[in-house]
């Protein structure tokens, strides 16, 4: 019988956790998460067509197996890259033969390159408990040029936990970014749980 990873991925506490999880999850992550309707990658990728060219070049940050990647090159994305701190989930996205680029990266330093890149920065599902930690909303905003856009969801779960809500907050507050648009809307069907897609753009 095949594990379900799922339900239980929200109770993680540590990077080293996280990592080994998904380390195991990696085969099967794809199935799973289409099979229980899991709709933010597109709702996200949907979004961000409403501001960006589709030549803008694209980083998929955490972009795990690649669902997120597939989600933007639908909407007509041409140029996405993607980077993840799990080399088995990249492994799974290398075989899509979508993106330009992939590397493994570092959780402590996510954005190894020159700030402006990228126009677009997208974090599906990868802020937030049991995925990513709140920081990374500040550190992307850093890594875009002025005018440069990054599109994220924050599920029920992030929303709640004031970390990750303080974090958008304060890079609004900050000046360093401004509120493009925010939807609520589902994220994952069989777990009848909802997301705002959130797209920011730097100031």
């Amino acid at each position: 019988m095949t594990k379900d990873y799922l339900r239980a991925v929200y109770d993680l506490e540590t990077q080293a956790d996280t990592d080994d999880y998904y380390t195991a999850w990696a085969a099967t992550y794809d199935d799973e998460l289409v099979r229980n309707g899991y709709r933010s990658p597109q709702r996200c990728a949907e979004a961000i067509a409403r501001f960006a060219p589709f030549d803008t070049p694209v980083l998929d940050v955490g972009c795990g197996t690649g669902l997120s990647g597939v989600a933007l090159a639908n909407v007509g994305y041409t140029d996405v890259s993607g980077q993840d701190v799990n080399a088995e989930m990249l492994d799974q996205a290398r075989k899509l033969d979508l993106y330009r680029e992939l590397w493994v990266t570092d959780v402590d330093e996510p954005f190894p390159f020159e700030v402006g890149t990228y126009g677009v920065l997208a974090a599906v599902g990868v802020i937030g408990p049991g995925a990513g930690p709140a920081m990374l909303i500040d550190g992307a905003i850093r890594a875009l040029a002025p005018g440069g856009l990054l599109v994220f969801s924050y599920n029920d779960l992030a929303l709640a936990t004031p970390e990750y809500r303080d974090a958008l907050d304060e890079v609004i507050a900050s000046g360093a970014a401004e509120e493009a648009f925010a939807e609520r809307g589902p994220h994952i069907e069989a777990l009848e749980s909802s997301s705002t897609v959130y797209v920011l753009r730097r100031t």
